[in-house]
């Protein structure tokens, strides 16, 4: 098995439970790495598109506000999942304003898996 990532994807999106974080956007960091094959891989067809990743993340942030990161972050592994070809799926992200200035970064970090 393979790993196909998406490093430090970036996107501004409304997200935050706090009644200050709404209505604004807050910017996200964002790691992909989903396990799927690219062995005998020929042309983009016989593999996981890296720019679905990013399409996937921008359609959920186009959603509107969400609350947690812990819900971007299913709803992006979610959708990798999506890919027949992809059998497991981790999704880590970063708010890099949440604690600041107290810390560089807060987010969280799930792994999805396909039974």
């Amino acid at each position: 098995m393979s790993k196909v990532f998406v490093r430090g994807l970036r996107l501004d999106i409304e997200i935050g439970a706090y009644a200050h974080e709404l209505g604004r956007t807050q910017p996200l960091v964002i790691d992909v790495e989903l396990d799927a094959p690219v062995a005998g891989a020929q042309g983009l067809g016989d593999v996981v598109n890296y720019e679905k990743i990013v399409k996937a993340a921008k359609a959920i942030a186009a959603e509107g506000h969400i609350d947690l990161v812990e819900t971007f972050a299913e709803r992006l592994a979610r959708a990798c999942l999506a890919d027949p070809r992809v059998t497991a799926a981790r999704v880590r992200v970063e708010k890099p304003h949440a604690l600041a200035p107290d810390a560089e970064a807060a987010g969280v970090e799930l792994t999805l898996v396909k039974e």
